[in-house]
């Protein structure tokens, strides 16, 4: 077996645990495929996952298994006012491979009680858990109570997101330019209105413009039961979004607008959810 062949594998074994995992926090995704026409390919733009920028599970560590099989470092983005960085990975020859979008907060950045109550929930995973071939769909590592995600809450939905959740994918993203019916992203948003789907209007329906190279639209996160220690709570979890890419100066815009980006971290906001 070649090189090559053994990193396919790997990567599309990879990307199936992570799409199941996400698919059982959002069945809407496969409900959301049977309106596009089930039985035609629905082609991955590009999966998001979130984390905390402490050594241990940083953008590079979750990195590591997408590099390792060929993937190369894409755009850096900075989120000021959520108090996050990212970067986004992609595959240089296989373009129907998604590309991974990896933020971290910036925890250094929050009062010294979020710190501590982040860095208590890190100290409970091992380097060996992170090595694992499933640590990116892995889930919640801790134990975690509500009155302490409550805190988070207060402070940074993104930290209550992870410490509610852990590490899987925040979101996965139907390609536009892919669909065999639509090459229109206001159409898709109507179609999925007609069907009862909530979406994020957070600067309105559409982020991003085609002069930018990046129409973004992106549904609310469904609610689930999340367990914690002292009670269970429905909160928001996973969303879909959808991505419409458009030529500069004849290429393919392959990044991503930090602006647009910023909005659609609102998909999992408990206010809109």
């Amino acid at each position: 077996m070649s090189e090559l062949t053994r990193s396919e594998k790997s990567l599309n074994q990879l990307f199936a645990g992570m799409w199941q995992n996400y698919l059982a926090l959002n069945p809407d995704a496969q409900s959301i495929h049977q309106l596009f026409g089930g039985h035609s390919e629905v082609v991955n733009d590009h999966i998001a996952l979130r984390t905390f920028n402490l050594p241990q599970v940083n953008i590079a560590k979750l990195a590591a298994p997408l590099l390792a099989n060929g993937y190369v470092e894409g755009g850096d983005y900075v989120f000021e006012r959520k108090k996050l960085v990212a970067k986004h990975f992609y595959h240089p020859t296989n373009d129907k491979l998604p590309k991974v979008f990896i933020s971290e907060l910036l925890v250094e950045q929050f009062s010294a009680e979020l710190q501590d109550t982040i860095k208590q929930l890190i100290n409970q995973i091992t380097p060996q858990m992170v090595a694992e071939s499933d640590f990116l769909y892995s889930g919640k590592p801790w134990q975690l109570s509500f009155a302490t995600y409550q805190k988070l809450l207060a402070e940074s939905e993104y930290a209550a997101w992870v410490a509610a959740f852990g590490y899987r994918p925040n979101h996965f993203t139907v390609s536009i330019n892919h669909l065999s019916q639509y090459n229109c992203i206001d159409e898709v948003n109507q179609l999925l209105l007609d069907n009862g789907f909530k979406l994020n209007a957070v600067n309105g329906l559409v982020k991003g413009t085609a002069l930018q190279g990046l129409q973004q639209s992106s549904t609310l996160a469904n609610k689930v039961d999340v367990v914690f220690t002292d009670f269970t709570v429905k909160i928001p979890s996973c969303f879909y979004e959808f991505a419409l890419r458009h030529k500069i100066d004849g290429q393919l815009f392959n990044g991503f607008i930090a602006d647009s980006a910023d909005k659609i971290f609102e998909s999992t906001d408990v206010k809109l959810a």
